[in-house]
């Protein structure tokens, strides 16, 4: 029997060994390890739980035994909790700081009364020598709080063994060896401990700590083997849930099959009843009407505007099928791609670009670009264009009596009386300083001059108001039309300044139509 015990110390020590082994190869390694923190405690608890059952079996007394096993239960309630959350961490998931603090309740009551046992009696119910054993073997009876830590070890074991085997099938068979270790490492002590707690152990003598070395020489093959740990297989699952990119995946009838947190964050009302609905039915009781987008396409490529707590966003839409092993269609995938932010710097960029930043009208070079293109087609078309060159008069004197403010919202009180008599197809632009430019396409000249009069008249009834001071506004106007011929828009724009040019000559506050005799 004294053999049998010395070599059960052995095959415990060993253990014991091989696991401060790989605690020290993972610190030493840890910048590698994803998961080093949660490892080297891991291993680190199992190191104080097999050297002080080692340390245990060799004691010679009960005292020094009790010791022992309060020694052991510094590591061995905690090694349970921390097996988990490295198989939780392997798969790709991640607890909470409320979940993690949790899981160590139960572990810290079980070493605080294990530390207390001889004042309550709640672990061990008694402890005693064995007297038919020739060496000193420790027996006990358990207590109520063996049963809570046993069934709380025992559940560890069992769920991360469940969440490890969920895996399997979303693992490459690449890594499957890895997998298989890991599974392998949680049921051997599972089991080990079910027979333990069953008394159906040789010699009523904990099996765990010895299949420790079993496990360790299992971790340690796989380390050095398959890099496990160094290289963390990352499940499908949660490559789908932690993409930033809204995705959508349909059936070959177009029903919703799954979707991923970044839709749910998108669509707040999406919810798993929708699931195998049409996607036109679903989008029409989403957004009252089905969905926007040619879906049923692949390769496309376009933006979406929705609105998501009352802002508007803008989604790029891609679409894809989805093949099996047979290169059969067998569904699709929408994906939607957050470019609100791109989309509102390209407006921004648009507005600096094309209009003018004080009045928001055109600004003169998109005017120049766009008169252009609308001469063109008068050209084509055989039609009339009219132009209406205006500015403000005595601006100047605005600026210097009242501050540059205030010549500020004067343009801006200008164009908003302007855009009262003109129409979407008119081009109305800012020209320079405070002189403004309007395109009139199929106008002809007396049109232009009695929309030129209608906007005189309104300005000058529409005095400006600043701290009720009451700012009369007029200003003079020149117009110009295109009849034909190989007249530029320049031209055109010179024929109008000169008309305007009269009409300050003749007093200001007045409309004038270029005419030959103009000149």
């Amino acid at each position: 029997m004294e053999s049998h015990i010395n070599s059960y110390i052995t095959l415990v020590a060993t253990s014991a060994v091989l696991n401060v082994f790989l605690c020290l190869y993972t610190y030493f390694r840890r910048s590698e390890i994803p998961s080093s923190k949660i490892f080297i405690l891991y291993t680190a608890a199992l190191s104080i739980y097999t050297f002080g059952y080692a340390i245990e079996l060799a004691s010679n007394t009960l005292e020094q035994m009790k010791f022992w096993t309060t020694v052991e239960y510094i590591g061995m309630p905690f090694s349970a909790s921390l097996g988990l959350m490295l198989m939780i961490k392997y798969t790709g998931k991640t607890l909470s700081k409320k979940v993690t603090a949790a899981l160590f309740v139960i572990p810290s009551i079980t070493l605080v009364m294990v530390a207390t046992n001889d004042f309550h009696h709640l672990f061990y119910k008694k402890v005693w020598l064995r007297e038919d054993s020739p060496v000193p073997l420790m027996d006990i009876a358990v207590g109520q709080w063996y049963v809570v830590h046993g069934a709380f070890t025992f559940s560890c074991l069992l769920c991360a063994c469940l969440i490890l085997i969920a895996q399997w099938r979303h693992t490459k068979k690449m890594y499957r060896r890895q997998l298989l270790t890991l599974i392998t490492s949680q049921i051997i002590p599972m089991v080990a401990a079910f027979l333990y707690l069953l008394g159906l152990t040789p010699g009523g003598m904990d099996p765990v700590p010895v299949l420790m070395c079993i496990t360790s020489a299992m971790y340690i093959w796989a380390i050095l083997s398959s890099r496990l740990l160094t290289i963390v297989p990352i499940a499908k699952d949660s490559i789908f849930e932690s993409m930033r990119e809204g995705v959508i995946v349909l059936d070959s009838s177009y029903r919703l099959v799954d979707y991923n947190r970044s839709l749910r964050d998108m669509l707040p009302e999406l919810n798993t009843t929708m699931v195998g609905q049409l996607l036109d039915d679903l989008w029409l009781n989403l957004a009252g009407e089905t969905f926007p987008v040619d879906y049923h396409k692949e390769g496309l490529q376009t933006d979406l505007y929705w609105q998501l707590n009352g802002e508007t966003v803008c989604y790029q839409v891609r679409t894809s099928y989805v093949y099996n092993k047979d290169a059969q269609i067998v569904g699709s995938l929408i994906m939607l791609i957050d470019i609100t932010e791109q989309r509102f710097l390209q407006e921004q960029l648009k507005q600096l670009a094309y209009f003018d930043g004080l009045t928001k009208i055109y600004n003169r070079t998109q005017f120049l670009h766009k008169g252009r293109e609308m001469l063109r087609e008068a050209q084509l078309n055989l039609q009339p264009v009219s132009f209406i060159l205006f500015d403000i008069d005595y601006f100047k004197r605005i600026n210097d009596t009242y501050g540059h403010d205030i010549g500020d919202q004067a343009l801006i009180h200008v164009v908003s009386v302007c855009n009262r008599f003109l129409r979407p197809e008119m081009l109305f632009a800012r020209y320079g300083g405070e002189e403004f430019v309007i395109a009139l396409p199929n106008t002809l000249l007396q049109e232009a001059e009695n929309l030129a009069e209608q906007l005189r008249v309104a300005l000058l009834n529409s005095p400006l108001d600043v701290k009720g001071v009451s700012i009369t506004l007029t200003s003079s106007f020149g117009i110009a039309q295109y009849n034909g011929g190989l007249d530029s828009l320049e031209s055109l724009l010179r024929d109008a300044d000169t008309a305007l040019y009269e009409s300050k000559r003749n007093g200001r506050n007045a409309v004038r139509v270029y005419t030959v005799s103009t000149t």
